[in-house]
Order: C-alpha cells, then sequence, then structure tokens
C-alpha cells in the first residue's frame, strides 16, 4: 500500500537569486546564480547529482524548449533531465519530480531547478498567451483576464456571507499590507517599501474590488532545491536535516465551471489538496500545528481565500483573523513571511521553489532579519489557472523525524 514521501526526501541545500526586473542577465545567469548557492549549500559536487528537473512556463520567449537548457547551462553530462511545466505550481512540479526519484530510490540525489525570464517581453504583465494555452481556450474564455476572473471571488464572497464590501476590501488591503512590511526586510525581494492602509485603499481599481496594490506583478528569478535520502544527508555532515513532509498535487477538471454547485467563493482544489497534503503529513489540526506559510497571493483576494481552503480559518472568518493579526509576521501562523508573490513578482517556474526556498531557511534559522521564532512546520502552496479551473500544488516542510 501507498505510504506517501513523509521523511523520505531531505532537501541539502537551496539557492534563490534576486527577483526584480534583471535586464542585465538572461535565464542562463539566473539559474547560474540559482544553483551556485544551491549546490554551495548541499556541500556536494556537480558530478554527484545524478538526475535533474528544469520547471519553467513560457519557454517561448526565455530558454526554449526541453530540458537541455538546464543540462547545457550547468553543464550536466549526460545524466537524466526533464523540463516540466504546469501553470503557476511548474516550480513545484520541479521539485515533485526530483523528490519521487529519489523516494523511489531510483537516484540517490536529484536537483530540481526553476526559472522565468518575462520582462524582457516588454508586457506589464504576463505574455498574451496566443496559442500556447491550447486552442480550446479562446472558446472558453476569449475575453478572461486574471484580475476580472479573481475579482469575482471577492464579489461573491461579500455576497455569500454577508459581510459589507468595504470590510472585505479592508481585509485584502491589510494582506497587502502585510506582505510588504514582510518583504521590506528581504534583500532579494523586488519590491522592497512598506505602505500603508490608506494607500492599498485608494490606489486605481484593476477589477473592482481589485485595485493596484492588491494584484501581484511579474518579474524575473530563479530558484533550485537540492535532495536526497535523510541517511545520506546525515553521512554529509548535516545536522538540522529538512524533509519533505508531503507533496500532493489536485487538478481541477473544469467541473466547477460547468455546473452550478460551485458558488465562486472558493478553490476547490485547495480544499481537497490540503486534506491529502495533512494526511499525508501527519497533521490533524492545521490551525495548531502549521507554524508558517507562503501561499500564492497573486491577488489579494486570492490569499483571502486560502486561509479558508487550508482548513485553518472557518468560512467567512478570514476577513476576522486577518483583521485580528493571525497571519502577520507576530500573529500565530505568519503568512508570506518573505514578502510573498506580493513582493517578489511572479516569474512562473520559479516561484514555488522559491516559496520552499523561505521554508528552508526558516526552519534552519538562516532567516536573518526575518527569522521566526523557532518554526516547526511550513506550507507552501501553488494555485495556477483561474478560478473556476485550476491547479493546486502543496508542499509541507519540517525537521527529520519531528
Amino acid at each position: 500500500m501507498a505510504s506517501g514521501i513523509k521523511d523520505k526526501v531531505a532537501i541539502i541545500g537551496m539557492g534563490c537569486t534576486k527577483f526584480g526586473e534583471r535586464w542585465d542577465v538572461g535565464a542562463e545567469e539566473l539559474m547560474v546564480e540559482a544553483f551556485q548557492e544551491c549546490i554551495e549549500d548541499a556541500g556536494v559536487e556537480k558530478k554527484d547529482i545524478e538526475a535533474a528537473w528544469l520547471g519553467t512556463c513560457m519557454e517561448e520567449i526565455n530558454v526554449g524548449k526541453t530540458a537541455m537548457p538546464l543540462s547545457l547551462t550547468l553543464q550536466l553530462q549526460h545524466i537524466p533531465a526533464t523540463r516540466v511545466e504546469n501553470y503557476c505550481a511548474t516550480g513545484t512540479e520541479a521539485l515533485r519530480g526530483a523528490a519521487y526519484g529519489v523516494a523511489s530510490g531510483a537516484y540517490d540525489i536529484c536537483l530540481a531547478l526553476g526559472v522565468e525570464k518575462l520582462k524582457d517581453t516588454g508586457y506589464g504583465g504576463l505574455p498574451s498567451q496566443g496559442s500556447s494555452f491550447g486552442s480550446l481556450q479562446w472558446l472558453w474564455a476569449a475575453n478572461a483576464t486574471a484580475p476580472g476572473l479573481f475579482a469575482q471571488l471577492a464579489s461573491a464572497y461579500s455576497a455569500k456571507y454577508k459581510i459589507p464590501m468595504e470590510e472585505v476590501k479592508k481585509a485584502m488591503g491589510l494582506i497587502s499590507v502585510k506582505s510588504h512590511a514582510n518583504g521590506v526586510l528581504n534583500p532579494k525581494a523586488h519590491l522592497q517599501k512598506a505602505v500603508s492602509l490608506d494607500q492599498v485603499l485608494a490606489s486605481p481599481i484593476v477589477a473592482h474590488p481589485v485595485g493596484l496594490f492588491d494584484c501581484c506583478g511579474v518579474s524575473d528569478g530563479s530558484a533550485c532545491a537540492i535532495v536526497t535520502t535523510p541517511e545520506i544527508a546525515k553521512k554529509l555532515g548535516k545536522k538540522d536535516i529538512v524533509t519533505i513532509k508531503s507533496s500532493q498535487l489536485a487538478v481541477s477538471s473544469a467541473y466547477e465551471r460547468s455546473f452550478n454547485e460551485w458558488d465562486c467563493t472558493n478553490f476547490v482544489t485547495t480544499t481537497k489538496c490540503s486534506l491529502k497534503a495533512y494526511e499525508e503529513a501527519g497533521i490533524k489540526n492545521p490551525r495548531e500545528e502549521i507554524s508558517m506559510m507562503e501561499l500564492h497571493d497573486c491577488f489579494s483576494i486570492t490569499e483571502l481565500i486560502t486561509y479558508e481552503d487550508l482548513h485553518i480559518s472557518e468560512r467567512g472568518g478570514a476577513p476576522k483573523d486577518i483583521m485580528d493579526g493571525f497571519y502577520n509576521r507576530d500573529g500565530k501562523i505568519p503568512c508570506q513571511i518573505d514578502g510573498g508573490l506580493k513582493c517578489f513578482g511572479h516569474p512562473i517556474g520559479a516561484s514555488g521553489l522559491r516559496m520552499v526556498y523561505e521554508m528552508y531557511l526558516q526552519l534552519l534559522g538562516r532567516a536573518g532579519a526575518r527569522q521566526l521564532d523557532n518554526p516547526k512546520i511550513g506550507l507552501t502552496h501553488n494555485l495556477g489557472g483561474f478560478p473556476m479551473s485550476n491547479i493546486c500544488a502543496i508542499t509541507i516542510l519540517g525537521k527529520y523525524g519531528k
């Protein structure tokens, strides 16, 4: 019977570039920057890596097809290299592939790397989808925009729970204020400036009620991890060993947009994926057991609803938890400790691994000015696609055997 991967895979090294408008480098230089930090941290040699996974989403505008950009750039000679893509879960998919490679016993040491170079396109947001999203996308959502679709969540949420829109909007604003306050402490963040609630609420509306400061931006960046077994990690002299407690993925069949059952106030994939992740990790009460989180805050309303989908805030209760400071840096479960997508931007292929990087640093007590007090369990969450049809990836990390 399947037993999951809890404590079967250790992360022994990680690296992450500075995210931002990296006009001075290409995707290949970003990959090298992240990899150099990662392999030095791992304490292994390049020849020890037996297989590699590359995560990149919009390959047409940066690294190109196949996994050869990874093997060529890092000079990984004649080992298996696989390119993966799964919308905003792409970076996490690279880690999942490497982790399963180790957990299966097929390899001893594997590399996962995510990268995206978006700013060179000249677009303020994500590039035009063109034909890359498939021919049916133009039939299903010819005029859809991400802000427009996600903004509908706020309207439906306000109506269902009879919470005045002003209160929902304030809660959304406090999410952005919290993330920017955390981003100030992170030298690798794209945006490192605090904002006030008044500034957020006064920002131009993009799609009511989502304002400019409720949206994350796009950027350039790369992050990577080297994984192995806990036994090999011990032989390498690692003392505090960070292991993967759970790695789960849930992909929508678009059932939500096909029938009337879904009311646009939750992400069904996250609701189901989180339960599977908790079961694999042995977590019974996430509100009490989770120490910190990095969530997919593409829009502030996404983060608000995800608190509930993760079974941490009660349904309709997220605004109160937000206003009570539950998810603040000094709250019960700090969220977006590194600044989140809000401050890093969203180079799609890199974001999932960037989130894991922060959890890894926190668990090892190496997060500098951002360091939390003795965190035990960290959770990362990616959501790719649209509210009514999406992909959710959840990773849970902690110390080995604890």
